[in-house]
């Protein structure tokens, strides 16, 4: 089994161990962003109990070997304040010192917390965390790592990290696409209703109209009726009065 000495020591020897991420909540409750992927320099700070100068210091160091483990640095719209101001605040209600209106932040995955503990020489949390790792190495696992169809775990749990860190900020950009289209059908509901109403009303004017055409066309039709009446009663009277005779004009002579 290697010594801590070694694991602090060999890169090789530290990326057989980053797997064991669960080692870090058996240890001691690691405070994640509310994207539940990404932990802040302060929060790892906090974790390992030192200053976060100490964690500054191991990634200028092994910068590299952090951002292959899924260290990342967001800036632009994938940074959101408001987000970090909720995980950096401290028991008595006062932000952690730092720019508010900082453009870039870098955060790290449980798996760069993991490989930062490996790295951390004067932190009792990190020495409990690299025991853990080698007390456990020979007991009994659940997965057998030489079983071949566990080949390849390592890649496959970095891979879902990376994964993970892509969807969240896919996420937080749909939020407000969603919002926006919650809006516009709210409109085009309140535009249908509209609509609804308006229609409604113009059947009720048809329907007025409607009733008024049939009572003219009553009123026509009777007229009708009593006009061919009059002509019949007039033609009775021509065929009953005798025809009057002209007087014939008497000629000047």
């Amino acid at each position: 089994m290697p010594s801590e000495v070694a694991l602090l020591e060999s890169r090789t020897l530290r990326a057989d161990h980053l797997a064991r991420v669960d080692v870090l909540e058996k240890v001691k409750a690691l405070q994640l962003l509310p994207d539940g992927v990404h932990v802040t320099t302060e929060a790892v700070a906090q974790y390992f109990a030192v200053h976060k100068e100490a964690v500054h210091s191991v990634v200028r160091r092994h910068r590299e070997e952090l951002t292959n483990n899924g260290m990342i640095i967001l800036s632009g719209d994938d940074l959101h304040i408001s987000d970090v101001v909720k995980t950096t605040t401290s028991s008595d209600g006062d932000p952690e010192s730092y720019p508010q209106g900082r453009s870039h932040l870098r955060v790290f995955t449980r798996r760069s917390v993991l490989n930062i503990a490996m790295l951390l020489r004067d932190s009792d949390v990190a020495r409990r965390v690299r025991t853990y790792l080698l007390d456990t190495e020979q007991s009994p696992r659940t997965v057998n790592a030489s079983d071949p169809r566990h080949d390849g775990l390592d890649l496959r749990v970095t891979n879902l990290e990376s994964s993970m860190a892509r969807i969240g900020p896919a996420l937080q950009e749909l939020g407000p696409v969603l919002r926006r289209m919650s809006v516009r059908l709210e409109a085009m509901d309140h535009r249908m209703e509209v609509m609804d109403h308006r229609i409604e009303s113009m059947d009720h004017r048809l329907e007025a109209v409607d009733r008024r055409l049939d009572a003219t066309n009553r009123v026509v039709g009777a007229m009708s009726v009593r006009l061919a009446d009059l002509s019949e009663d007039v033609a009775e009277l021509k065929r009953q009065w005798p025809a009057v005779p002209r007087q014939r004009r008497k000629r000047r002579k």
